[in-house]
């Protein structure tokens, strides 16, 4: 496989005041378009918000850094106004609108990763703004939006003009903007960071996992998803998806090594992975990772299916400790005795391992 799948960062697409969009591009990250996957990052800075907007793609939010609120306005229902911090996932289909605000000082991050296969252009989100100066009704005649809103022609131009900017705005003045209600969060969003561990390996680290029970949107998305985080020096099992599904991993913080395989036992990549990486494992290659001392945090989304299933290549549940003694044996053209020890070694079901005392 000829693909480069290099590890890259977000670029800059627009933004000043109040904050900025940053996103990945398929012709830095090639398997972006090959696999329909977009990825981008809002950063909204003290009183930025993102005007409303919908987009061609359903994603998965997660948020890096901060607090804030977020507007969320599914097809056919009402607005929910909900309050987001660092650790929380939220799902969002096709067809919703929403918008960002960040009241604090600290700068609040977004990631949006999700499914491009029925995007305008493959690997890369499109949105659409209701207001501002690319918002959707600058395309239309004053009288048809006139007609639409049941205004008069003066008051549309104030309405579709006024909003000069961009994307993202600074609220001066005395806006205040809906507060958040608690019981809105209910199936919208999930804290990876408080949420019940999936996985809890003393030294070696801890996964939740997003999926129809926990987040149900996830089901409409069609998006599996997970926060892993691996303790200084511990490994992640070398492991693949058996859904047909492609990995999408951003590197939250941390630093570490990661080595894919893919067919014929080709290494296909080997590389240093740090804080704001974003890198893609094809479908059926092996992956692991090792974290550098001080750890290793990412989030990945898994194409094609809200609940992924994985397969590990080491532990009690890989698929060597499935198999029969002696298919090891010939399989891996050795006595009983080194079968027999390679079958003694790691003997619980844990996917990350500590390292070496």
């Amino acid at each position: 496989m000829g693909v480069d799948l290099t590890p890259r960062v977000a670029k800059k697409v627009y933004g000043d005041n109040g904050g900025s969009y940053h996103a990945w591009s398929p012709s830095d990250l090639p398997m972006l378009q090959q696999g329909n996957i977009g990825a981008s990052k809002l950063a909204l800075e003290k009183n930025g918000f993102a005007l409303p907007r919908y987009s061609d793609s359903s994603k998965v939010a997660y948020v890096l850094q901060g607090s804030g609120v977020s507007g969320i306005v599914l097809p056919e229902s009402e607005e929910k106004v909900i309050a987001i911090k660092t650790g929380d996932a939220l799902a969002l289909p096709f067809g919703v609108v929403t918008w960002w605000y960040n009241k604090e000082d600290t700068e609040l991050v977004v990631l949006f990763l999700g499914d491009t296969s029925k995007a305008h252009k493959s690997g890369e989100f499109t949105d659409f703004f209701l207001t501002g100066s690319n918002g959707i009704f600058t395309g239309f005649s004053t009288e048809f939006v006139s007609r639409a809103w049941d205004l008069e022609e003066k008051d549309v131009k104030t309405l579709v003009g006024k909003q000069s900017d961009k994307g993202i705005v600074k609220l001066e003045g005395n806006i205040s903007l809906p507060d958040p209600k608690p019981e809105h969060r209910n199936g919208l969003a999930l804290n990876c960071l408080e949420a019940p561990l999936d996985v809890d390996v003393k030294n070696g680290g801890r996964v939740v996992v997003l999926n129809t029970k926990n987040l149900p949107l996830v089901g409409e998305v069609g998006l599996g998803a997970d926060l892993v985080r691996l303790d200084g020096n511990a490994m992640c099992s070398p492991g693949f998806s058996c859904d047909s599904a492609l990995q999408v991993t951003y590197i939250v913080r941390g630093s570490g090594r990661v080595q894919v395989v893919g067919a014929d036992g080709h290494k296909v990549l080997e590389t240093t992975i740090k804080g704001g990486n974003l890198f893609i494992v094809p479908r059926f290659f092996v992956v692991s990772k090792i974290a550098d001392p001080e750890g290793l945090e990412w989030f990945s989304i898994i194409t094609g299916t809200p609940n992924p299933i994985f397969t590990h290549l080491a532990g009690s549940s890989s698929a060597w400790k499935a198999l029969s003694p002696t298919v090891l044996q010939a399989a891996f053209n050795v006595d009983s005795e080194l079968e027999q020890l390679f079958r003694s070694k790691r003997t619980s079901d844990a996917i990350f391992f500590p390292p070496p005392s």
